[in-house]
């Protein structure tokens, strides 16, 4: 480069404009400005839909073919009042405890004792998992008892808890809280057992104390699968119930499906079957909603064959 080149390009003789000042440091980013979110619509691609649909048809499939059987085997003769009544004769029935309250009535007793049992059980569950949980040494000591007891089913205790409760409702509610317990006591436990060891050693390592990790870490891990221990629990109390009131009430969905057999009216205990297995399937769809919600965003453990 030439010197006169040098000389041209010196910034003290440029022009003040030409000069490129130093900017001032900037205090603070302006505040980006408010936009309302925008709502995407998204659709479904159509084979998606087809295999839903798909999906509910086939879980209708079997049940639409069983009552088309019975309808036929009633109308043709195959199948004898005595045994199995027609679906008509159900039917009537149904209407005639509707319309006499009867239904209602024995449905509400029975609602009511299993909701008593069941928050009686499934709240001691909960307080002997959490135990067994939290303490090694408790759950040493319960643990192998536990198992052992659980081994008896609902009928074998039938004899002692009528010598120490009597036939009255205290026996009811002993036995149904009995049934949900077992099933929420060991879901409990086995929530605490599943909690990743990752996020033990995460809190370890940034100093949690042992009251953090069992409120931070692992009671939130452990949510979903207490739930589903809740979900067995009422499954197992609402099958109690009806085999107590079977053996001992004046009431309830279980007494009418025994008041029909001791008069030989099918038609009385078929209905009184339906509707126990219509509430009892509502209630298990109420539960499989929330504890899908529990679930969501959580990895399945569990995969399909196709």
């Amino acid at each position: 480069m030439s010197r006169a080149t040098a000389e041209a390009l010196n910034p003290a003789q440029l022009p003040a404009k030409l000069i490129a000042k130093p900017l001032a440091p900037v205090k603070r980013l302006p505040n980006a400005p408010l936009r309302p979110a925008r709502r995407v619509a998204t659709r479904l691609p159509n084979g998606l839909w087809r295999n839903r649909a798909t999906d509910a048809a086939l879980a209708w499939l079997l049940p639409v073919a069983l009552l088309g059987l019975w309808y036929v085997g009633a109308e043709r003769g195959w199948l004898s009042e005595q045994v199995l009544p027609p679906p008509a004769f159900v039917y009537q029935a149904l209407a005639d405890l509707f319309a006499s309250g009867d239904l209602w009535l024995n449905a509400s007793a029975s609602l009511q004792r299993v909701l008593v049992g069941f928050l009686v059980g499934s709240s001691l569950g909960i307080t002997l998992g959490l135990a067994m949980g939290l303490s090694k040494t408790v759950e040493d000591y319960l643990l192998p008892t536990f198992n052992a007891l659980v081994q008896i089913p609902v009928l074998g205790w039938m004899p002692f808890a009528l010598l120490l409760f009597g036939i009255g409702e205290p026996l009811k509610y002993v036995l149904i809280a009995h049934a949900a317990l077992v099933p929420v006591t060991l879901c409990t436990l086995q929530a605490f057992h599943e909690v990743p060891k990752r996020l033990l050693e995460v809190g370890r390592a940034y100093g949690f104390s042992r009251r953090q990790i069992v409120t931070d870490i692992v009671l939130p891990s452990a949510v979903a699968p207490i739930f589903t221990g809740l979900r067995l629990g009422f499954t197992k109390a609402w099958l109690s119930l009806v085999v107590v009131e079977l053996l001992a009430s004046s009431e309830g969905l279980g007494y009418l499906i025994a008041y029909g057999r001791q008069l030989f009216q099918l038609d009385l205990v078929m209905a009184a079957v339906v509707v126990v297995g219509t509430i009892g399937l509502l209630i298990d769809r109420g539960f499989e909603f929330v504890e899908r919600r529990l679930n969501r965003g959580r990895p399945s453990k569990t995969g399909r064959l196709a």
